[in-house]
């Protein structure tokens, strides 16, 4: 009879046998590379930098880029431009910000040294006067309602739909391609950040409204979809509908004087519970509509 531990040791070993020589549960898998880039039309391309992404579009006299998405990481813009330069060597013409919100403009700089003007709606270039944050490039241009780009045989409209997560935001639509460029306000299957900041009731849904209205049939969105997935105007409509229930669930509870503690801890929207962020952002969701319809702000 073997002694206590020598047992042990001897189940140890035979069950790292067994373990190897079963077949198991498949290994994990490799976390995505630190950044890509995808052709999504013929000229047309995401950049994909950790869980940010731009759009850029190649044309036979320059670059329209988008989103440096370089804060806090300079070498972000830096890898943005070199996978740039591995398709063309055609100048970068143009650097389109979606809004004035840093985590996805900061870092521009080596667009604007590389001869790039830069494009913001004329809300985001006033409040990037006023805030002066030092690796932000003040635009160039500034766009109001509605401005055109045309370059080397491409359109690309840039379109103000509204207030929504700021009161600058800029859709970029490729009226031949049907491919739609816009950031943060409308998520593929997430939950909005944390408690919306910056974000406006009720002008959001007439934003979305105003995206329906559009003529597109891809939404790159500002941050990856599940499995990196694109969106689709199902992917708008979904948004609006997350937010019609997420509005007329914390309104009755508002209506109750439950915002907002308890509607926070309370209020569950099972019918999104796979939405990336659903458990971690959800509260401050519900938190922002307390606001509104709890405090009227």
């Amino acid at each position: 009879m073997l002694p206590a531990f020598a047992a042990f040791a001897f189940f140890v070993v035979a069950s790292t046998m067994s373990t190897a020589q079963t077949p198991g549960a498949p290994p994990p898998a490799a976390p995505p590379p630190l950044f890509a880039t995808t052709k999504i039309a013929d000229n047309v391309y995401v950049f994909r930098y950790g869980g940010y992404q731009s759009m850029f579009v190649v044309t036979p006299e320059g670059v329209i880029a988008t989103d440096p998405i370089a804060y806090l990481r300079p070498q972000a813009a830096q890898t943005y431009i070199d996978e740039i330069r591995k398709i063309t060597r055609a100048p970068i013409k143009y650097l389109v910000y979606s809004h004035h919100h840093y985590d996805h403009i900061a870092g521009g700089k080596p667009f604007k040294d590389a001869g790039a003007s830069v494009i913001a709606h004329k809300n985001a270039r006033a409040k990037l006067e006023a805030l002066k944050y030092p690796d932000v490039v003040l635009p160039d241009m500034v766009v109001d309602q509605h401005s055109t780009i045309e370059l080397g045989g491409t359109r690309v409209d840039l379109i103000y739909v509204g207030r929504n997560h700021s009161d600058n935001s800029l859709v970029m639509l490729l009226p031949k391609e049907k491919i739609l460029f816009a950031v943060d306000f409308i998520p593929v299957q997430a939950v909005m950040f944390r408690d919306m900041p910056d974000g406006f009731l009720p002008d959001w849904f007439d934003s979305l409204d105003r995206v329906l209205a559009l003529d597109f049939t891809t939404l790159i969105p500002g941050h990856p979809g599940p499995g990196g997935r694109m969106g689709t105007k199902d992917d708008v409509r979904a948004v609006k509908e997350y937010l019609t229930d997420l509005s007329n669930a914390t309104r009755e509870l508002a209506n109750q004087g439950k915002c907002f503690d308890e509607a926070m801890k309370t209020l569950k929207l099972p019918k999104y519970e796979s939405w990336t962020s659903y458990g971690t952002y959800l509260q401050g969701n519900i938190e922002r509509f307390c606001e509104y319809w709890g405090w009227g702000i």
